[in-house]
């Protein structure tokens, strides 16, 4: 076969690149493209099907204005450290035994899993959602809760609070937990430990968690003084105050 002379083959060249060129800018972008359509039909169909189901109370399992996503997201706030050689959880308040426990002591505790659905009040809702750690009540019963206790504050890294009822702090799936699909926490999700408050907006299962107080009276949170509902219901869709 003849040889092709250099400036000819120079030129191949330089359409070889151009193609490849092309391709990462305008067929790579429509493979992510196909994906991510792929991922948001996927996501459309679980919102539907949601909507379409009932809890056992008869309300729908879907809050209003809620989708449903295939992955937790961060939410950001003041993270704290995530070294469980580092970290101590107080429960205190209007308790008859106050105690303090490392990481280590929590981990000895009865751990229960929680297989819950959460909602974020931005819009988002992961379903079926699987953590690792201790029922609230557990922590409630160690310490003696005074039944004058009608608040619980969570008290979290570098100040965050999240006010609650105490009914919504004992409910069968709130919990303190250390693993999220059986994994450690990561830190953008609150690690070592975080509360967990499934049926309430999200914001209320405070990240990075230092301390539980029982309290007598309402102390309004981070974000409840900044506008945010003092309560939380996902399905009133109490997103502001």
């Amino acid at each position: 076969m003849a040889s092709l002379d250099p400036g000819h083959e120079s030129e191949l060249r330089r359409e070889a690149k151009l193609r490849r060129r092309r391709f990462l800018l305008y067929g790579a972008g429509s493979a992510v493209a196909v994906a991510g359509g792929w991922h948001l039909l996927r996501n459309n169909a679980a919102t539907n099907a949601a909507r379409a189901e009932k809890l056992d109370d008869g309300r729908a399992r879907l809050p209003p204005g809620q989708r449903v996503i295939s992955y937790l997201k961060p939410m950001g706030g003041e993270p704290g450290s995530p070294k469980p050689s580092e970290y101590k959880l107080r429960v205190h308040g209007a308790v008859d035994r106050p105690f303090e426990l490392d990481f280590r002591q929590l981990l000895a505790l009865k751990q229960r899993e929680f297989e819950v659905d959460v909602h974020c009040v931005t819009g988002w809702s992961m379903l079926d959602s699987h953590w690792t750690g201790i029922s609230m009540r557990t922590l409630a019963d160690m310490a003696g809760v005074q039944s004058k206790a009608r608040y619980v504050i969570f008290e979290a890294a570098k100040g965050y609070t999240a006010n609650l009822p105490i009914a919504d702090a004992l409910h069968p799936d709130a919990g303190v937990v250390h693993r999220y699909e059986g994994e450690k926490l990561a830190q953008r999700h609150g690690a070592p430990m975080r509360a967990l408050i499934p049926q309430l907006y999200f914001w209320k299962s405070a990240k990075w968690l230092t301390g539980i107080r029982f309290d007598t009276r309402d102390t309004s949170g981070y974000w409840e003084i900044r506008g945010y509902h003092n309560h939380g219901d996902p399905w009133k869709e109490q997103r502001y105050g």
